[in-house]
């Protein structure tokens, strides 16, 4: 269960209920907690699905790990590509 104070926070500044609110607040956290190798392989997939080619994946991998809320330290292209291919 997510902190109380937090949980009611947000029930006070939107119109979730608390069960709800505290789903999305479990939500959000866990994204955040995924590890970086984990986070990486999937935005890799994600992107390759859509036809984008490794140096521009790369590069916006390592802009979006820059922008995470507790970011990792950065990564070369190269670590990024050891992450996804072994």
């Amino acid at each position: 269960m997510p902190d109380p104070a937090l949980v009611s926070h947000v029930v006070a500044t939107t119109s979730l209920t608390p069960g709800e609110a505290a789903r999305v607040i479990e939500d959000v956290i866990a994204f955040h907690a995924q590890p970086v190798e984990e986070y990486v392989r999937a935005r890799h997939a994600s992107l390759k699905t859509y036809g984008a080619k490794n140096p521009e994946i790369f590069a916006q991998i390592a802009e979006e790990l820059r922008e995470r809320v507790v970011a990792p330290p950065e990564l070369s292209e190269r670590q990024l590509r050891r992450i996804v291919y072994g």
